[in-house]
């Protein structure tokens, strides 16, 4: 478990960091993620636990799988061409970067999930008694009053230059981009509130036409093109007032990138917890999403994890909320709730963590219910990150309780 709680006086800096779709641990959380949504497609309670390796010209799936009926059986014979076709939507399509979709070897080893896990789960549910939770751990979400999405600011826009490198690439506005890359924002607080903009790095993997041949990297003009045509209009559209004259930036340091993708790194699933949550702002349970259908509460409980929190700020009832909970393997209702305001709440955390486990349902089978999270709605969310993205898919990210919250507080 990781803690990171903020410095509430003075002034202090924070950094998070974000990756590109095609970034190799990303693109191996996007097949493992496409997966799971084959299977959902055509069986609502189909178990899924997928792995995914990608390396140079090599995709190697591995997990645990159980389905219920002839077509999701026929979606698991086809997982190798749902990896093609996911690796070829993220824009791996030219055999020259050493990774491409046509050209990949893909090695299968999926073997049905353990019985003694299931006996938790499934048997549970068709004695009709409230279905387990598909592991034990602690899950963590958070919310904060610095951007609209209700996220972290540094995490807000290293993501949001990281989508806006794949929308110039895919739309052909920028022809140069390929498609591997990392973002990182630091931003200058001061007194617990972001004041400016202090650090911005992108890197993001390129063709051989923007080099430069006096020094065989990346030209200045291309840097200029990145700061114009990425960085800034992200920044202005998201948070304007923390533009300033003093912002670092730090484009492609290294000098060039033209070698990356899984031909460059070996990419696996769930390597980038931090990048999926909120960019090391708070707490990490360890538990990583991807790939997992959501009678796993590492994902489905750290989703309402969010939920909560979200709704917490979004009553008024603290400017930043933490939430943890935890659970036993087998066991519905969870073993701890804890909420943590920081020091922000109008009331005490005991009324509160009670308001919480009267108003959101916090049961696996009542968190996939609530959240609708039976759906083949998981790739998109293996990219960009899982919380502060829009869309009537992202259900965690709704405030509809809000008022309900206010209500049981008696406010």
């Amino acid at each position: 478990m990781t803690d990171n709680k903020p410095c509430r006086c003075g002034s202090h800096l924070f950094t998070s960091e974000s990756v590109t779709m095609g970034h190799p641990d990303k693109v191996a959380d996007q097949v493992s993620d496409a997966i799971l949504d084959s299977l959902l497609r055509v069986d609502a309670h189909a178990r899924c636990a997928a792995e995914t390796l990608v390396t140079t010209g090599l995709v190697v799936l591995a997990g645990e799988v159980t389905v219920h009926n002839h077509e999701a059986e026929e979606a698991l014979a086809e997982v190798d061409a749902t990896a093609r076709n996911t690796i070829r939507d993220i824009g791996y399509d030219d055999p020259s970067t050493g990774f491409d979709y046509r050209s990949c070897a893909v090695v299968r080893t999926i073997h049905g999930q353990s019985a003694d896990i299931s006996q938790g789960v499934t048997a549970n549910r068709q004695k009709k008694k409230a279905q387990g939770a598909g592991d034990q751990g602690l899950m963590f979400g958070f919310a904060c009053d610095e951007t609209k999405s209700l996220m972290p600011m540094p995490i807000q826009l290293a993501h949001r230059l990281v989508e806006r490198l794949a929308e110039a690439r895919q739309q052909g506005e920028i022809k140069w981009l390929r498609p591997d890359g990392k973002s990182q924002v630091t931003i200058e607080y001061e007194n617990g509130r972001p004041k400016r903009l202090h650090t911005v790095v992108l890197s993001t993997q390129h063709t051989e036409d923007v080099i430069d041949p006096k020094t065989s990297n990346m030209s200045d003009k291309a840097r200029k093109i990145l700061i114009e045509k990425i960085i800034k209009p992200v920044v202005m559209a998201e948070q304007p007032e923390l533009w300033n004259s003093r912002v670092a930036f730090h484009v492609n340091p290294t000098g060039r990138f033209v070698v990356g993708g899984p031909h460059g790194d070996t990419g696996l699933t769930g390597r980038k917890i931090i990048v999926d949550t909120y960019g090391g702002r708070g707490c990490h349970g360890g538990g990583a999403f991807s790939g997992k259908d959501p009678s796993k509460v590492d994902r489905s409980a750290s989703y309402m994890a969010r939920y909560v929190a979200k709704n917490v700020v979004a009553a008024g009832l603290a400017t930043a909320c933490e939430i943890q909970l935890s659970y036993a393997i087998g066991v519905a209702e969870p073993i701890s709730v804890l909420v943590d305001t920081e020091g922000t709440g109008l009331v005490d955390r005991e009324r509160l963590a009670e308001a919480v486990c009267k108003v959101f349902p916090l049961t696996p089978e009542g968190i996939i219910e609530h959240l609708d999270l039976l759906r083949p709605i998981y790739a998109k969310t293996a990219r960009h990150g899982h919380f502060g993205q829009k869309g009537k898919d992202f259900t965690w990210e709704r405030t509809d309780k809000a008022a309900e919250l206010r209500k049981a507080l008696g406010m």
